[in-house]
């Protein structure tokens, strides 16, 4: 990967990596509203929804430390690679129609997850300028995004389709996934280019230490992104399922909607946020979420579904971006992997804690108490922000 002390963005390394993560992140898009749909059709309840979805969290968590490991003394496109692999792979166990089974194939797939994601931040943080690690993780952080445009829509269009169904949504998904893996290997070669250079930085023979496995320098920027998704659940799977609750038709807008939005704005908000600071860029992302959140047990048709859409994919870009870039900049060169693999673990230990939660509080209290408790989770996230203000522009 290309490092660049020049201000230069677009690498044809740095195109590989954003075009690796599209292919990734589009077979998660396919699978976001497909899994909740596709458990509560074979008979699994609110709860059992959330469980599936909170076992791709907790593989996705306990398995990035080693894996960050692997990517600072192996190599980082390899472990991203076989992370794409995986997830291709184990979406065959989706056919067994099982309901609790499901937890089987995603908490591989978690695995999987953490690979693509651990070597792909890795690989970002070597090559991003450090005058535009906004901008750069803006850019990186909206070819991710830019998944949930279409994919999510396409997936639910399938369901419906006829011929389609179920697994035509998994083996497409599948073969996005492997697509990645392949594609990887032409992001391999241009890799290996600068990382020769690096390795003779490296002590001989490190060990794995696991008591040492979360890199502190980074502990802020993760805890502000966990903040900032643990409602993330409620706005992507369950809204599907609140919206067919209601009686609201074509939710798969919702997806489109912002799904561009987030494309159009990470790089836009990305540069924003360099040049306003980590603070307030990062205070009105928490602010546009909450309004999101609330907007929801308001809609009663799909122009407000939308609208919420709209909000919560602008907060959530301008904060993913910050964080990312307050991650970039806090890491230790020598430790890339390991520092990345602390900070991307706040993804899915996020989105794991908020689909265990969101599901029990759909049980006891209904979607609208559901998305009241969203809310006042994001005002919390806001608090914390608050108490680590002083904080953010430490090198």
């Amino acid at each position: 990967m290309t490092t660049a002390n020049s201000d230069s963005i677009w690498t044809r390394a740095f195109a590989l990596l954003c075009l690796v993560q599209l292919l990734g992140y589009a077979h998660n898009a396919l699978l976001t509203p497909t899994i909740p749909l596709y458990v509560t059709h074979l008979g699994g309840s609110p709860f059992v929804v959330g469980l599936v979805l909170a076992a791709f969290a907790a593989t996705s968590v306990c398995f990035r430390p080693v894996i960050g490991f692997w990517a600072d003394t192996r190599s980082e496109t390899g472990v991203l690679m076989s992370g794409c692999f995986l997830m291709g792979v184990s979406l065959l166990l989706f056919f067994i129609p099982v309901a609790e089974f499901a937890m089987v194939p995603n908490a591989l797939r978690g695995i999987g997850w953490a690979a693509l994601n651990t070597g792909g931040y890795a690989l970002l943080a070597q090559a991003a300028p450090a005058r535009r690690r906004g901008e750069a993780s803006g850019y990186y952080s909206g070819m991710q995004a830019s998944a949930s445009i279409l994919f999510p829509a396409v997936a639910l269009w399938l369901i419906d389709a006829p011929g389609g169904g179920f697994g035509s949504v998994i083996v497409l998904s599948a073969a996005l996934a492997l697509a990645a893996g392949i594609l990887g290997l032409a992001l391999g070669r241009d890799a290996r280019k600068d990382g020769a250079a690096e390795s003779s930085d490296w002590p001989s023979k490190p060990r794995f230490n696991p008591f040492a496995a979360i890199e502190r320098e980074v502990l802020l920027p993760s805890k502000l992104l966990f903040c900032l998704n643990l409602t993330y659940p409620a706005a992507s799977g369950f809204l599907v399922l609140y919206a067919k609750a209601i009686g609201i038709e074509n939710v798969g807008w919702y997806f489109v909607a912002s799904g561009s939005t987030s494309l159009l704005a990470r790089p836009l908000l990305g540069r924003l946020g360099d040049k306003i600071g980590y603070g307030p860029s990062l205070a009105s992302g928490f602010v546009l979420e909450i309004s999101a959140l609330l907007l929801v047990p308001a809609a009663s048709g799909l122009t407000l579904l939308l609208c919420s859409g709209v909000l919560f994919a602008l907060g959530n870009a301008i904060g993913s971006s910050t964080t990312l870039a307050l991650a970039i900049q806090r890491a230790h060169p020598q430790r890339r992997g390991r520092a990345m693999a602390s900070f991307s673990v706040a993804y899915p230990l996020a989105a794991g804690a908020g689909a265990l939660l969101m599901g029990a509080v759909v049980d006891i209290a209904g979607y609208p108490g559901m998305y009241l408790m969203a809310g006042s989770l994001g005002a919390a996230g806001l608090l914390v922000l608050a108490a680590n203000w002083s904080r953010l522009e430490d090198g």
